[in-house]
């Protein structure tokens, strides 16, 4: 299969399923226990349809929305994901070079593969920082230090990580960080020789955010469940949050918020946004579906702060749908590591390209000409 005939997210998922390592693979693709909530945060969209309106008159569309004080071009951003250049070379560069190419933002792991400082290079691109909060508080300070040196616009509180989800592919695969051999996956490794030479040919993997405050995971081989479990700070709770919104003194936004009284805390500390997720489904399996929260959310906060749908977009209907219940925008991680690992920069370009596409396309058959013409009118739940 070839780039060019990529034009959906499942074809991308094929492609990066045949370039990838098995453990590598999987660790993109897979949720935690039986994955239920993993596939029903896509699923969840096929519980409203969109109704258009016709004779409307549309012959342009305006995809434009402002998301966590950034002007951006596009309804949909790059979701902070981690670890991208284990699953292609150009990680987190690719991201940012695609998102400046399409005005719209990208996001950086606290366990990102390329720094803070040379991200923030990317000095008009609107850009993200997803922050973990550690044992180590000397590392959460340093953290936001170095984003607000590198002139980042908005920072992401991810609070839903205290313990590792039960990835059960991890642990049929062996995956760790840095990769490390096993009787089990040498065979994948040695099978998929271009990944595995420009791993070990090019620049040294490293998490170079944290790797001066811990060696797990860049220079002490780990399997992700262990550095979470390890690393991350269990006891984090709203005072913390709070304490973060003022010393920061910019945008910000709590990550994994799922349950109206969630989102109403997020309020009173002075959130930017909240970014309604469940980690992909890689944490609490059996959670609900951010598409089945969000109409709550918006009737309890609408209006009070920003609400970011995070997981599961797969489609522009996907985003359309969102936007038509009450979001300010969307943001996503597999759709484009999908693409990414199939083939890095050239990869997210075109599935960038397809989902502009898809959004512009769908826009002109609802007959709206922009992100404030999408209300409630245009969703109908399914019965």
């Amino acid at each position: 299969m070839r780039l060019s005939n990529c034009f959906s997210t499942a074809d991308f998922r094929k492609l990066a399923k045949a370039r990838l390592p098995s453990p590598i693979f999987h660790y993109i693709d897979g949720g935690s226990d039986d994955e239920t909530t993993l596939r029903r945060n896509t699923d969840a969209f096929d519980s409203y349809d969109l109704v258009p309106n016709v004779l409307a008159g549309v012959e342009s569309v305006d995809l434009r929305t402002q998301v966590l004080g950034q002007q951006l071009k596009l309804p949909l951003f790059f979701s902070p994901t981690a670890m991208q250049r284990l699953f292609h070379h150009d990680g987190e560069r690719a991201i940012a070079s695609v998102a400046g190419k399409f005005g719209t933002m990208f996001g950086v792991s606290t366990i990102g593969t390329c720094s803070i400082e040379e991200l923030g290079g990317y000095e008009d691109v609107p850009k993200m920082f997803q922050i973990y909060v550690h044992n180590d508080p000397g590392l959460t300070t340093d953290l936001i230090s170095r984003c607000k040196a590198s002139k980042f616009n908005a920072l992401a509180l991810t609070v839903d990580t205290i313990v590792a989800g039960n990835r059960e592919r991890d642990l049929v695969t062996g995956m760790t960080t840095p990769p490390r051999l096993t009787a089990r996956s040498l065979l994948s490794f040695l099978w998929h020789a271009e990944w595995t030479l420009n791993y070990l040919l090019r620049e040294r993997f490293d998490l170079p955010s944290v790797s001066r405050y811990v060696e797990q995971g860049s220079n002490v081989s780990s399997s992700v469940a262990a550095y979470i479990d390890s690393q991350m700070k269990r006891s984090i709770d709203w005072e913390d949050a709070a304490r973060m919104v003022e010393e920061w003194g910019g945008p910000f936004a709590i990550k994994g918020v799922m349950s109206v009284d969630d989102a109403k805390r997020a309020v009173d500390i002075g959130a930017t946004g909240i970014m309604i997720s469940n980690h992909g489904g890689r944490q609490l399996d059996g959670s609900r579906a951010p598409f089945d929260q969000l109409k709550a959310i918006v009737d309890a906060v609408g209006g009070q702060i920003e609400i970011i749908l995070d997981g599961g977009v797969r489609r522009g209907t996907h985003v359309l749908k969102a936007l038509a219940l009450g979001a300010t925008a969307c943001s996503g991680g597999r759709w484009y590591l999908y693409s990414l690992a199939a083939a890095g920069t050239a990869g997210v370009e075109r599935a960038m390209t397809l989902m502009r596409a898809e959004l512009e396309r769908d826009m002109l058959l609802m007959g709206c000409r922009s992100i404030a013409d999408l209300d409630s009118s245009k969703v109908a739940p399914r019965p």
